[in-house]
């Protein structure tokens, strides 16, 4: 049997982090939330502490307080063990080339706050049902 998809939140603002974790027990995704408000902290758990092989799905702010979310997301993709993790970006910024730079970067969904809810609940339900079904495979 698969591990259950651990969701990692990394977001500063406290409102917006409940309001997240509302809207995804809305749609359905009863999954274990594990919430950190600074990307040190965050990167500390995901490249030391965590399990090696249980999946994740990364819910990633840009706008942190001791490093930006982008930085977060380039070490996220470069790490052998983190790199398939599926990341959205939840943000309030719009600007294009940010944007590009995300998906040039990895992320798998782009997201900017606030958050229009049905959007947000069918992007966690379709990566949810995904993570559900599938398991990548390590490299051997």
């Amino acid at each position: 049997m698969a591990d259950p998809v651990t969701i990692i939140m990394i977001e500063d603002d406290m409102g917006h982090a409940r309001l997240i974790e509302k809207n995804i027990r809305r749609a359905g995704v009863n999954n274990e939330i594990k919430h950190f408000d600074h990307g040190g902290a965050a990167m500390e758990h995901l490249l030391g502490t965590r399990s090696h092989n249980a999946p994740l799905l990364i819910l990633l702010d840009l706008n942190l307080p001791d490093m930006s979310g982008t930085e977060i997301l380039e070490k996220l993709k470069a790490d052998d063990r983190l790199h398939r993790a599926p990341v959205i970006v939840l943000t309030t910024t719009d600007d294009k080339v940010e944007i590009q730079r995300c998906y040039d970067l990895g992320c798998n969904v782009y997201i900017t706050k606030p958050v229009e809810y049905e959007t947000f609940a069918a992007a966690i339900r379709q990566l949810g049902l995904f993570l559900s079904v599938m398991q990548v495979p390590d490299p051997e």
